[in-house]
């Protein structure tokens, strides 16, 4: 019929309904249950407080289908954003509960409402559970069950949302009030009762501890903790009921999801408890399948976070489970290599080269993308042990460095986050107070850094490459190019952490040997592989604050090609910011002299290119007469005819007003 009413509709919904709430909030005083339970199917459909006729809640039913069927399919924007408005307010209205409810129980029902009619008792659950008065509370429990039954093989989207009303109802009702054992144990019982439901309540299993964190569900913070306590009493005997399904094959990967959620509250469990346990090592074997791999990579990750959990005599605690985690994780290692040579491979293809011979079947990339972060997981939860550098530390080692050589950003970048926190491990001597004196400190720290240099100067010709401008980077979408930013900014997070390890001078020289290696310019103003050198200023850019003030062999050559660059829009940008980020190291050189000229002419060139090239040649003119103010004596007449044609508004500079405000502080 469909929406002509929808605006008088939104403006006053169930008027009439209302008014009839309002009779039955008196009505209901007199009854000694304020509950309508149909016999035919035992299900709540109201709210404890008051009752909606049949008649009123029919029409309020076609009204709301209607609001539905304009939502999803009427062709004018404006009818749908406001069948959407009504839909919200008809969520926050006492008569949703009975209305959700029948619509869910009738067969006749599209998919559409009962998605919404499932979401909307969920989040009454979890926002209104205050509108239900005890007695209500059974049936709707019973409701649930009933429904969860019912969409036992889908929709799973409608499943789902019935799994998480069925959890927050939980977490409002005490354990005494779903029988002995509390909510688990009733879980139990319907699973042996009825075991053709088995998925849906293992399902309803996995949301139990999730939700007992959400605070999303209107509980006072005191029940949230006592709903945590209450799960996790009951641990044991959930880790028994999820072994009972493993000899069902099909239910594996569901098992392993409930098994990874409720790991969450086992914190403080004997380590030695689980190191044999069932469940590992389904987790662990589930690494080879294809069908259950996603549920182990969680699983298998959730137990590396559960060693950790502590301080170091926890580690040393769960070492037993340790002990069984990382030898199957490193035995994914052939497939990740198999998987890096074919990747590898590729990108030659793509870039014109003769692709090479892969040694295997090329593995899905979601599976590389899970054995790529089983690694990091790894490192990361094991970075101070790995910082020792003993062989089976460098075995993980090697398997990360692996990952960061993948051409994918996407898989490599996975890694970055390993190789920051090592670098704090191996330099910050916070980490070595357990040696003792400041002798055996120092021993030990340079023993170590000896080790890993060579990986971190591996490190840095495996990340530098990432920042380069790619071919065709000029038809980008916004969202593309912010995404390469991105990339940018955590290899230069990257190279900075490098630098750490390596030291500034080591790292500048490393970063710096394409550059100052390449033929250079050609004649005419045109560069060789410009993208190559911005991609080397860049990196060089992120190690300013690790190089020293006093470092003179390589910076001066550095800064001598950047001021031979010709006007392209990246190099301008770029290398103005490498100024601005060495202007401290300039205003310290003995090369400055000779150096500022041919920078300063430089930084002209950009303030002439409009947007990102003049903003960032204006804020190195700032930094530059900040730092080398007592040096530029002899190019006052430069800077003055600077100041002047940007101050005048008439010349070739495109300066924006911020821009020109950068000048005006460092030329002041």
């Amino acid at each position: 019929s469909g929406f002509a009413n929808l605006e008088t509709a939104t403006d006053k919904p169930f008027p009439l309904l209302f008014a009839l709430c309002f009779y039955h909030r008196f009505a209901s005083l007199l009854q000694t249950s304020p509950l309508r339970i149909e016999s035919e199917r035992n299900r709540i459909i109201c709210t404890g407080q008051h009752l909606v006729s049949l008649e009123k809640e029919m029409s309020a039913q076609a009204t709301l289908l209607e609001a539905l069927q304009a939502l999803y399919h009427h062709p004018d924007s404006a009818i749908r954003s406001s069948a959407d408005r009504w839909l919200e307010e008809f969520q926050q209205t006492m008569e949703a509960w009975q209305i959700a409810d029948s619509l869910l129980h009738d067969p006749n029902s599209n998919v559409e409402a009962l998605y919404f009619c499932a979401q909307t008792l969920r989040t009454k659950v979890q926002r209104d559970f205050d509108d239900l008065l005890p007695p209500a509370t059974l049936s709707l429990r019973n409701s649930l069950m009933i429904l969860l039954k019912r969409f036992q093989q889908g929709p799973a989207a409608v499943r789902t949302q019935l799994c998480l009303a069925m959890a927050a109802l939980a977490v409002h009702v005490h354990a005494e009030e779903w029988g002995k054992g509390g909510v688990v144990k009733w879980l139990g019982d319907e699973l042996s009762s009825e075991p053709e439901i088995t998925p849906g309540l293992l399902e309803l299993l996995t949301v139990l501890p999730q939700e007992a964190q959400s605070h999303k569900i209107a509980v006072r913070p005191e029940r949230r903790r006592q709903f945590q306590k209450e799960l996790a009493s009951s641990i044991a005997e959930v880790f028994n009921l999820l072994t009972t399904h493993l000899n069902e094959v099909q239910l594996h990967e569901q098992v392993l999801r409930a098994f990874t959620a409720w790991l969450r509250l086992t914190y403080g469990m004997p380590a030695s408890s689980l190191a044999s346990h069932p469940l590992v090592m389904a987790a662990l074997s589930g690494l080879d399948s294809e069908l259950t791999f996603d549920a182990a990579v969680d699983a298998v990750a959730e137990l590396i976070r559960f060693t950790v959990n502590g301080s170091s005599e926890d580690l040393a605690a769960h070492m037993p489970l340790v002990q069984v985690i990382v030898p199957h994780v490193m035995a994914l290692r052939p497939r990740f290599t198999t998987s890096l040579k074919t990747a590898l491979s590729e990108k030659q293809g793509r870039e014109g080269m003769h692709p090479g011979q892969s040694d295997g079947e090329e593995e899905d990339e979601e599976i590389m993308k899970g054995i790529a972060y089983l690694f990091a997981e790894m490192a990361e939860s094991y970075v101070e042990l790995i910082a020792s550098g003993s062989g089976e530390a460098m075995m993980i080692v090697e398997a990360v460095v692996e990952v960061t050589s993948h051409p994918e950003d996407n898989i490599a970048e996975i890694t970055y986050n390993f190789w920051h926190q090592l670098s704090r491990v191996l330099v910050n001597r916070e980490y070595y107070k357990s040696f003792g004196s400041l002798g055996a400190v120092n021993a030990e720290r340079e023993r170590r850094l000896a080790i890993f240099c060579p990986t971190f100067e591996l490190l840095l010709s495996l990340v530098s490459f990432r920042v380069k401008y790619p071919a065709g980077f000029e038809l980008w979408r916004k969202d593309e190019l912010a995404d390469f930013k991105q990339t940018r900014y955590g290899v230069a997070d990257m190279v900075l952490d490098a630098a750490a390890v390596l030291g500034g001078e080591l790292a500048l020289k490393l970063l710096s040997q394409p550059l100052l290696q390449s033929p250079g310019l050609v004649g005419k103003e045109k560069l060789l592989d410009w993208q190559s050198m911005e991609a080397c200023l860049y990196c060089i850019r992120a190690i300013a604050k690790a190089v020293p003030q006093t470092e003179n062999a390589v910076m001066p050559r550095v800064m001598a090609f950047v001021a031979q660059l010709p006007v392209q829009n990246q190099l301008l940008y770029t290398g103005s910011l490498t100024i601005a980020a060495f202007a401290d190291w300039l205003g310290a050189s003995p090369s400055a002299p000779m150096l500022l000229p041919v920078l300063l002419e430089f930084l002209a060139k950009g303030l002439a290119v409009p947007e990102d090239p003049a903003a960032a040649a204006a804020l190195a003119l700032k930094h530059v007469c900040d730092a080398c103010r007592n040096m530029l004596g002899n190019s006052v007449d430069a800077l003055l005819g600077i100041y002047t044609e940007a101050m005048s508004g008439k010349g070739k500079f495109h300066l924006l007003d911020e821009d020109e405000l950068q000048l005006v502080e460092g030329l002041r």
